[in-house]
């Protein structure tokens, strides 16, 4: 871990850390948000991603949403990176109490981190829009639970939905509450892989009260200002023990 983020880690008591694409790239799950992303989306579909994960389009293109849903944004093999590995030995340890994460692929919680606030949804919890039955990803990847590529929910025949929080739907409510209250009361802030740009998630930052802002990201962010530590390098990098 970069001495100078242990150094603030070690004067804390409460850490929350905040996470966006960059965290789980390392994880070779590519940012759809990334110009590559966009480029493929459209070559291959004819629309921006944005489109596609729309609630818009879930309800009218429904074939085609889970088409691009299923190639473009699971990736059941992907594996915790030294970033993950790191913020749930930091839990263990007593010094993280919370994780926040703008990631839908379940990685944290492999990892070991069991204070997580996903603010996005995941595709890890998938439940039928009609009766409500609950599925895991295994069911709805299986074709044999599918018609034309779209998931049937093995009770009532309801389509079955990922708890994934699409474009023109709200963030959860009792998600968002946890996530406020666990930045209000941190002492420091770690925001890693994030450029703080898609609202209104980067808008929590706003509630943090305490000490430290770290911010760990490759590229500039318009928060550079307001931290007391900021690093332009990779998350699993900066992070690793």
């Amino acid at each position: 871990m970069d001495s100078r983020v242990k150094e603030i880690i070690d004067r804390s008591s409460k850490v929350v850390f905040f996470g966006g694409a960059g965290v789980s790239t390392e994880s070779n799950i590519p940012d759809f948000r990334s110009e590559s992303g966009l480029y493929h989306a459209m070559n291959e579909y004819g629309y921006p991603p944005e489109q596609m994960l729309s609630r818009t389009f879930f309800i009218n293109h429904i074939e085609m949403f889970y088409d691009y849903y299923k190639n473009n944004l699971i990736y059941t093999d992907a594996l915790p990176n030294k970033a993950h590995i790191a913020l749930a030995e930091l839990e263990k340890e007593g010094k993280v109490t919370a994780v926040v994460t703008q990631n839908i692929d379940g990685l944290h919680q492999k990892a070991g981190s069991r204070k997580v606030y996903e603010l996005h949804g995941t595709v890890m919890k998938n439940r039928c829009m009609d009766c409500g039955h609950p599925y895991d990803l295994d069911y709805i990847m299986d074709e044999k639970n599918c018609t034309n590529g779209v998931p049937k929910c093995s009770h009532c025949g309801g389509i079955v939905k990922p708890e994934v929080v699409l474009y023109e739907e709200p963030l959860d409510d009792e998600v968002m509450r946890g996530a406020v209250k666990a930045i209000s009361e941190a002492d420091t802030l770690i925001v890693g892989g994030t450029s703080l740009v898609v609202y209104p998630a980067a808008g929590l930052i706003n509630y943090f009260n305490g000490n430290d802002i770290v911010l760990i990201n490759k590229s500039k962010t318009d928060y550079d200002r307001r931290a007391s530590l900021v690093i332009n390098d990779s998350i699993g990098e900066v992070l690793g023990l």
